[in-house]
């Protein structure tokens, strides 16, 4: 059945508007474009959980985000189609933009120049890419593992000085806590857990983490184990920490090689906007709106996406208007890639509530994402076009054909 959601369950694009003429269609409802699921590193326990949240609070559209890979999609999928839900097909990828490192320029990771967080929206199911393309995205899975094998490596010998009965495995982390990518943040919820059994004691537990920390005073609240992991893996795991292991170069794809990729796998490129931070600054690559602008234009991005729970709401909302303005299309998310298990309700920072203005340009870039997923799947070209531009003349369009799409699985499928 997951096969056949987007090309069979749902009807041809001759016949759309003709079954959902008479459905009311709401100014927007609550959708959340951007999450990641355990198949790379989840706040969610399992894809069961984060549907039960969103029946709770009302999200009807959510948007699979997870890095490097789409295992998940099958089983994200099929629950779903149990739970009427809408799904969106997404993925995550790091690149490099040499010049800008070489520049000291940040992109929309904060302390990396040159690194760039970029994602894909709305690919085809099945996922599908051209053999080259397969190798190549393996390739670099496979060196971001070998990086994550030695880092773990590393920790074991920091670890032994402490206490040399406590070792971690990789493979077993693997096979524990991740499916098929191990990222940080799955050894830092090993080492807590591991922690945990070799030192049922708070202070026993305490002293042994400042020992591996270098001496360094734990702060962490250890009643929380998000506190605590978030803290290991910034002793230890984030670069300048005790057990960082530097990225080989061919971890990383060019901004090229990613969105080939993307659009070879039938994908909207999609560029995931930092923004502001607690101080209100930005990165160098995004602090002038107009400049960002040119820039992605001149990528031959039209999308982007953010994370308001970082943002300010006023400035958001001034972002926003600025990019929609301009043809862009603009989603939201939450991303859950941190062990905290927060609302799935996009809000501002602050958990400051979204206005009407903001949802709605969000909802109306969720449609054309929707409608890019339908119009491929029965054949016709989607959003980006054959020649991966993105077609933002007939956006409105998109958002039409998108908000169809979406009121007959919720209403009439």
């Amino acid at each position: 059945m997951s096969e056949d959601f987007l090309r069979r369950m749902l009807p041809s694009p001759g016949e759309l508007g003709k079954l959902t003429g008479e459905i009311s269609k709401p100014a927007y409802r609550e959708a959340n474009g951007h999450i990641h699921t355990p198949y790379s590193f989840s706040a969610f326990r399992n894809i069961d959980e984060a549907m039960a949240m969103a029946e709770d609070e009302e999200i009807k559209v959510l948007g699979i985000n997870d890095f490097y890979v789409t295992d998940g999609y099958s089983e994200f999928l099929d629950k779903c189609l149990e739970n009427r839900v809408f799904p969106l097909f997404n993925i995550e990828f790091i690149g490099l933009l040499k010049e800008e490192q070489k520049k000291g320029i940040r992109i929309n990771d904060p302390n990396n120049p040159g690194r760039i967080y970029f994602t894909g929206k709305g690919l085809d199911f099945p996922f599908h890419l051209a053999p080259d393309n397969v190798s190549r995205l393996e390739s670099v899975k496979e060196e971001t593992q070998n990086q994550l094998r030695a880092m773990t490596g590393k920790l074991n010998s920091i670890i032994a000085v402490a206490n040399p009965s406590v070792v971690l495995d990789f493979e077993m982390i693997k096979r524990q806590y991740a499916h098929e990518l191990v990222r940080e943040r799955h050894i830092a919820k090993a080492l807590r857990i591991t922690a945990e059994e070799h030192y049922p004691e708070e202070d026993e537990r305490k002293e042994f983490l400042e020992m591996i920390y270098g001496g360094k005073a734990s702060k962490a609240d250890f009643g929380n184990p998000a506190s605590l992991e978030n803290e290991i893996r910034s002793n230890l795991l984030k670069a300048g920490g005790r057990a960082f292991v530097e990225e080989d170069e061919n971890s990383f794809m060019d901004l090229g090689e990613i969105t080939g990729i993307i659009l070879d796998a039938g994908g909207i490129p999609c560029y995931p906007v930092l923004l502001d931070d607690f101080s209100g600054n930005c990165t160098e690559f995004e602090r002038d709106f107009e400049s960002l602008y040119k820039a992605l234009s001149d990528m031959g991005v039209g999308c982007i996406e953010l994370i308001p729970g970082r943002n300010d709401q006023a400035y958001l909302e001034k972002f926003v208007r600025y990019f929609d303005r301009r043809e862009f299309v603009v989603t939201f998310g939450t991303e859950h890639n941190t062990p905290e298990l927060t609302p799935l309700a996009v809000t501002a920072r602050g958990e400051v509530p979204l206005g009407d203005s903001l949802k709605q340009v969000a909802w109306r870039g969720i449609c054309v994402i929707a409608a890019h997923q339908y119009l491929r799947a029965h054949g016709q070209s989607g959003y980006t076009g054959e020649n991966g531009i993105a077609r933002t003349q007939e956006r409105d369009t998109f958002e039409r054909t998108g908000r169809s799409v979406i009121e007959y699985f919720l209403n009439i499928s």
